[in-house]
Protein backbone atom coordinates (compact mmCIF):
# COMPACT_ATOMS: atom_id res chain seq x y z
CA UNK A 1 0.00 0.00 0.00
CA UNK A 2 2.99 2.74 0.86
CA UNK A 3 4.49 1.79 -2.42
CA UNK A 4 1.36 2.34 -4.23
CA UNK A 5 0.54 5.58 -2.33
CA UNK A 6 4.13 7.02 -2.90
CA UNK A 7 3.92 5.92 -6.42
CA UNK A 8 0.77 7.89 -7.17
CA UNK A 9 1.61 10.76 -5.34
CA UNK A 10 4.93 10.82 -6.91
CA UNK A 11 3.19 10.89 -10.52
CA UNK A 12 0.79 13.60 -9.39
CA UNK A 13 3.26 16.03 -8.58
CA UNK A 14 5.06 15.08 -11.92
CA UNK A 15 1.26 16.00 -13.07
CA UNK A 16 1.53 19.17 -11.39
CA UNK A 17 5.08 20.25 -12.62
CA UNK A 18 5.52 18.49 -16.02
CA UNK A 19 1.96 17.73 -17.27
CA UNK A 20 3.49 17.16 -21.16
CA UNK A 21 5.88 14.57 -19.06
CA UNK A 22 2.78 12.65 -17.52
CA UNK A 23 1.37 12.54 -20.89
CA UNK A 24 3.91 10.75 -23.07
CA UNK A 25 4.15 8.43 -19.82
CA UNK A 26 0.21 7.25 -20.33
CA UNK A 27 0.65 6.90 -24.10
CA UNK A 28 -0.81 10.61 -24.80
CA UNK A 29 1.13 13.10 -28.03
CA UNK A 30 1.51 16.28 -26.05
CA UNK A 31 0.35 19.56 -27.71
CA UNK A 32 3.01 21.59 -28.17
CA UNK A 33 2.61 25.44 -26.38
CA UNK A 34 0.43 27.14 -27.92
CA UNK A 35 -1.49 24.98 -30.24
CA UNK A 36 -4.43 24.04 -28.31
CA UNK A 37 -7.78 24.59 -29.42
CA UNK A 38 -9.89 27.33 -27.44
CA UNK A 39 -12.09 25.08 -24.94
CA UNK A 40 -9.68 22.42 -24.84
CA UNK A 41 -9.60 21.50 -21.52
CA UNK A 42 -6.82 18.96 -21.17
CA UNK A 43 -4.50 20.76 -19.22
CA UNK A 44 -6.96 21.65 -16.67
CA UNK A 45 -8.08 17.86 -16.27
CA UNK A 46 -4.56 16.91 -16.00
CA UNK A 47 -4.30 19.35 -13.08
CA UNK A 48 -7.72 17.84 -11.55
CA UNK A 49 -6.41 14.49 -11.63
CA UNK A 50 -2.84 14.77 -11.08
CA UNK A 51 -3.81 17.11 -7.72
CA UNK A 52 -6.45 13.38 -7.25
CA UNK A 53 -3.74 11.72 -7.02
CA UNK A 54 -1.10 13.31 -5.16
CA UNK A 55 -3.96 13.31 -2.28
CA UNK A 56 -4.95 9.63 -2.77
CA UNK A 57 -1.23 9.02 -2.87
CA UNK A 58 -1.12 10.48 0.81
CA UNK A 59 -4.29 8.54 1.58
CA UNK A 60 -2.76 5.38 0.61
CA UNK A 61 0.73 6.36 2.87
CA UNK A 62 -1.23 7.26 5.61
CA UNK A 63 -3.43 3.98 6.10
CA UNK A 64 -0.55 1.66 5.52
CA UNK A 65 1.60 3.71 7.91
CA UNK A 66 -1.61 3.17 10.61
CA UNK A 67 -1.99 -0.68 9.05
CA UNK A 68 -5.87 0.24 8.38
CA UNK A 69 -6.97 -3.07 7.17
CA UNK A 70 -10.44 -1.89 6.48
CA UNK A 71 -8.76 0.88 4.00
CA UNK A 72 -7.04 -2.26 2.18
CA UNK A 73 -10.01 -4.69 1.48
CA UNK A 74 -12.05 -1.37 0.07
CA UNK A 75 -9.43 -0.44 -2.11
CA UNK A 76 -9.52 -4.22 -4.17
CA UNK A 77 -12.82 -4.05 -5.73
CA UNK A 78 -12.90 -0.24 -6.49
CA UNK A 79 -8.82 -0.74 -8.24
CA UNK A 80 -10.91 -3.74 -10.25
CA UNK A 81 -13.01 -1.74 -11.43
CA UNK A 82 -10.54 1.31 -12.23
CA UNK A 83 -8.55 -1.88 -14.02
CA UNK A 84 -11.52 -2.77 -15.96
CA UNK A 85 -13.21 1.15 -17.36
CA UNK A 86 -9.17 1.47 -17.95
CA UNK A 87 -8.75 -1.37 -20.19
CA UNK A 88 -12.05 -1.18 -22.08
CA UNK A 89 -10.83 2.81 -22.75
CA UNK A 90 -8.37 1.35 -24.44
CA UNK A 91 -10.57 -1.69 -26.41
CA UNK A 92 -12.80 0.84 -27.49
CA UNK A 93 -10.12 3.58 -28.83
CA UNK A 94 -11.10 6.10 -25.98
CA UNK A 95 -7.07 6.11 -24.91
CA UNK A 96 -3.68 5.07 -26.76
CA UNK A 97 -2.69 1.66 -25.91
CA UNK A 98 -0.10 3.21 -23.78
CA UNK A 99 -3.09 4.28 -21.74
CA UNK A 100 -3.21 0.03 -20.97
CA UNK A 101 0.00 -0.11 -18.66
CA UNK A 102 -2.33 2.38 -15.77
CA UNK A 103 -5.38 -0.19 -16.12
CA UNK A 104 -2.46 -3.09 -15.61
CA UNK A 105 -1.17 -1.10 -12.57
CA UNK A 106 -4.54 -1.02 -10.59
CA UNK A 107 -5.34 -4.61 -11.80
CA UNK A 108 -2.06 -6.03 -10.37
CA UNK A 109 -2.13 -3.61 -7.39
CA UNK A 110 -5.64 -4.93 -6.35
CA UNK A 111 -4.77 -8.40 -6.73
CA UNK A 112 -2.01 -8.49 -5.08
CA UNK A 113 -3.46 -6.61 -1.67
CA UNK A 114 -6.29 -9.09 -2.19
CA UNK A 115 -3.87 -11.99 -2.02
CA UNK A 116 -1.94 -9.84 0.93
CA UNK A 117 -4.92 -10.06 3.24
CA UNK A 118 -6.01 -13.66 2.63
CA UNK A 119 -2.96 -14.56 3.17
CA UNK A 120 -2.52 -12.69 6.55
CA UNK A 121 -6.05 -13.64 7.17
CA UNK A 122 -5.11 -17.20 7.53
CA UNK A 123 -2.43 -16.41 9.40
CA UNK A 124 1.31 -16.42 8.30
CA UNK A 125 3.14 -19.78 9.05
CA UNK A 126 5.11 -19.69 11.69
CA UNK A 127 9.26 -19.81 10.54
Amino acid sequence: MAVFGVLAAALGVVGLVAPDALLTVMGFEPVPDGGRADGDHTLVFLTASSMAALNMGVYYVLAALADWKPFFRWTVPFRLLTCAVFTLAVVTGRAPSGFLGVGLWEGLGAAVTGAALRYEKRGAPEA
